[in-house]
């Protein structure tokens, strides 16, 4: 049984806090005899990144990935062995080269956080970068990895969320500005020169923020589209490859933030406004096997026999063939709106308690948020958690807008294809 958010958090607060206040001073004095015996690296040789439970952010530190390989450092990834499947879909660090931390138990995160922590000592880790924004967990295994050079956010003079002295290298995180271009920051705090503070005194155009597209297996693309016509023609739906559209609708969200969540009911009407609209597009509801029951609800109220529960039919190797093979798709603010931005799919993405100014896809998406003054309420600042239990920010966004979103994508589809 995997712990649970709230437990990892109270754990992150009430042990992380004594434990980075114990650990840092030691930290403080090895860094001091290293310093004595021998100079400051050159540059980042052995760089690892530390993302643990965000399998989104896997996808948003790519273009920051790709800029430390650029610059000549090796690359090697922390993440949790639940999430580890979402740096395989553009395969910028090598296999080899990721480590796991296996949350399902106390147990089993104990003994994998101190094999990893033997594991970067074997591989010689010089640079260590914290993508986590406040945690206290990767801000302890950042300060105690064994590398020379520790970047990360650091809080000055705020307050709160304190984790330490854990880092070489101090990076102003700074909440006005997409999450992609503050990774890029940390990357060129671990590879300058001089010291700044606070890091980073940088402009980071728009140009910067560029993601690599997956390549896809024809054998694999063929498979998951066999699989979209069987699922078809067992609905008796007359459907027609490259001739009708496919439009997916992801209507779940992690256990993370439940309040992304747009209500069930309103999926079900967008998929009948769907069809009334487009009556010979293919819509299938996607989710993970864990979600098949949510899905069929959706579908069931919905009543639109163009319309395909699909939860649980790819794997998550298989996302990419899926989205190459679609259209446009609608998703709630999570994983399957970043995941998409490695192929040409449209998208139509739900944001309530975080912004699309900060975590938006950086694919050929859409954004829709109603802009109360209560959103975002969830940030760097409070773990991602909030006292909200009526998300009014997800109920105010209309079946009218999302349908006319829907129809300016798919008529940029139909405009590229016609090119």
């Amino acid at each position: 049984m995997s712990i649970s958010v709230n437990t990892m958090r109270a754990i992150d607060h009430w042990v992380g806090v004594p434990l980075c206040a114990l650990v840092s001073p030691l930290v403080a004095l090895v860094d001091r005899i290293k310093s004595l015996v021998s100079p400051d690296l050159a540059q980042p040789k052995k760089l690892l990144f530390i993302e643990l439970s965000e399998m989104g952010s896997a996808i948003l530190v790519d273009p920051a990935m790709r800029n430390a390989q650029a610059r000549g450092a090796e690359i090697f990834f922390l993440i949790f062995k639940s999430n580890r499947a979402s740096l395989t879909l553009l395969n910028t660090v090598k296999p080899e080269n990721i480590f796991t931390i296996d949350s399902s138990s106390l147990g089993s995160l104990i003994k994998d956080t101190l094999r990893f922590l033997i594991l970067a000592r074997r591989h010689k880790i010089d640079t260590a970068i914290d993508l986590e924004l406040f945690s206290r967990f990767t801000a302890l295994l950042t300060g105690l990895c064994g590398a020379r050079r520790r970047v990360g956010y650091h809080i000055f003079h705020g307050e709160g969320l304190w984790r330490g002295f854990m880092l070489t290298r101090k990076v102003h995180y700074n909440p006005h500005i997409h999450i992609t271009k503050n990774f890029l920051s940390l990357i060129h705090a671990a590879f300058a020169k001089e010291i700044e503070v606070p890091f980073s005194k940088i402009h980071i155009p728009d140009s910067e923020v560029r993601l690599e597209q997956a390549v896809i297996d024809p054998i694999s693309l063929r498979k998951v589209q066999e699989r979209i016509e069987k699922k078809a023609k067992e609905a008796n739906i007359p459907y027609a490859f490259g001739k009708d559209r496919i439009i997916l609708i992801n209507p779940n969200a992690s256990d993370l933030l439940p309040q992304r969540r747009w209500a069930q009911q309103r999926f079900s009407e967008l998929i009948q406004e769907i069809h009334q609209r487009y009556p010979n597009d293919l819509i299938l509801i996607t989710g993970s096997p864990a979600e098949f029951v949510y899905v069929e609800k959706v579908r069931s109220v919905a009543n639109v026999k163009q319309a395909i529960n699909f939860a649980g039919q790819v794997s998550f190797a298989e996302l990419p063939p899926l989205y190459t093979l679609s259209d446009v798709m609608v998703t709630n603010d999570s994983g399957p709106g970043h995941f998409s931005a490695v192929t040409p799919l449209r998208t139509v993405v739900l944001f309530g308690p975080e912004t699309p100014a900060l975590y938006g896809s950086v694919g050929n998406s859409i954004a829709i948020t109603a802009n109360l003054a209560c959103s975002p309420c969830v940030s760097a600042a409070n773990h991602r958690k909030t006292p909200c239990h009526d998300n009014v920010c997800m109920q105010a966004i209309t079946v009218e807008q999302v349908l006319e979103k829907v129809a300016i994508q798919l008529q940029g589809v139909d405009q590229a294809k016609a090119r």
